[in-house]
């Protein structure tokens, strides 16, 4: 993976949550995936060769949320980080509750856990870490608003823990290039676990995440990177919805695929 950068770059995307009303360019047209949908949304993309930011809807871009299960991301960081993680392939055993996905009923390694987003598996390592070692690296990353609350095992879907989607942007940066407070061996298990599609023409990187917000609304993200011809563009679509039964997962991966193949993504020619 090419690790092209440019100095002003790696400035502007430190202060990406302050400066983004007067850098980013604002595309509305964009506001058409999302009706299609029949939801609300942000998407966000850094061009990392230029420093450009294209943003639509900046209202909810800026605004702050549940992180959902892209908090796995953290979670696999600090806990490869803190030993309570050994590598991709340490498994987790199945406690017996039945739930919903049928992906979680097993014993999952951490590959299988992190790319099915088993919520069972990253509570059990959320737990061992501790609250005041996440908390430490909660402080550390200024990851979000910090907020843990009570519970160790679910601040990150309870909505005590949020995040911006602008933030989320910054966060994507950071892990990409190891510029993030952990270890090169833990940023680059947890991208290679994101890395989706591979090919000739591009490399797509993804972590989703679904959920709901402190009104009931449900929630969904889908963050990370496209790299195209040795250049690198850096994406957060975050996705929002009165409707309870709406099927988030495929909503929002789809709005994400549709609005990057309009910019001209997944051709080889970025």
């Amino acid at each position: 993976m090419s690790k092209i950068i440019s100095s002003f770059v790696v400035v502007a995307i430190f202060v990406l949550s302050s400066c983004t009303l007067n850098k980013a360019k604002i595309n509305n047209d964009l506001k058409k995936h999302f009706d299609s949908a029949q939801v609300t949304g942000s998407f966000s993309l850094l061009n990392n060769q230029s420093g450009n930011i294209t943003v639509y809807n900046m209202e909810l871009d800026t605004q702050r949320f549940s992180p959902a299960t892209t908090f796995d991301i953290i979670n696999t960081l600090v806990g490869i980080e803190t030993g309570v993680i050994v590598d991709d392939k340490m498994v987790v055993k199945w406690d017996g509750h039945q739930r919903a996905d049928s992906n979680w009923n097993k014993d999952l390694n951490l590959k299988e856990a992190f790319q099915t987003g088993a919520t069972p598996y990253f509570q059990s390592i959320a737990t061992s870490v501790g609250k005041d070692k996440m908390q430490f690296w909660l402080d550390s990353l200024q990851y979000g608003n910090k907020k843990i609350g009570a519970t160790i095992d679910s601040f990150w879907l309870n909505n005590q823990l949020r995040i911006s989607p602008d933030e989320q942007v910054g966060l994507m940066f950071q892990l990409y290039f190891d510029k993030l407070p952990f270890s090169k061996y833990a940023q680059q298990i947890v991208r290679k676990m994101m890395l989706a599609e591979d090919n000739t023409l591009y490399q797509f990187a993804y972590k989703t995440g679904s959920g709901w917000d402190e009104k009931g609304n449900a929630i969904g993200w889908v963050v990370g990177w496209v790299e195209e011809n040795r250049h690198v563009y850096f994406f957060t679509t975050f996705v929002q919805s009165p409707n309870k039964n709406i099927d988030m997962k495929t909503i929002q991966f789809n709005i994400t695929k549709n609005i990057l193949s309009e910019m001209g993504f997944f051709k080889g020619e970025m």
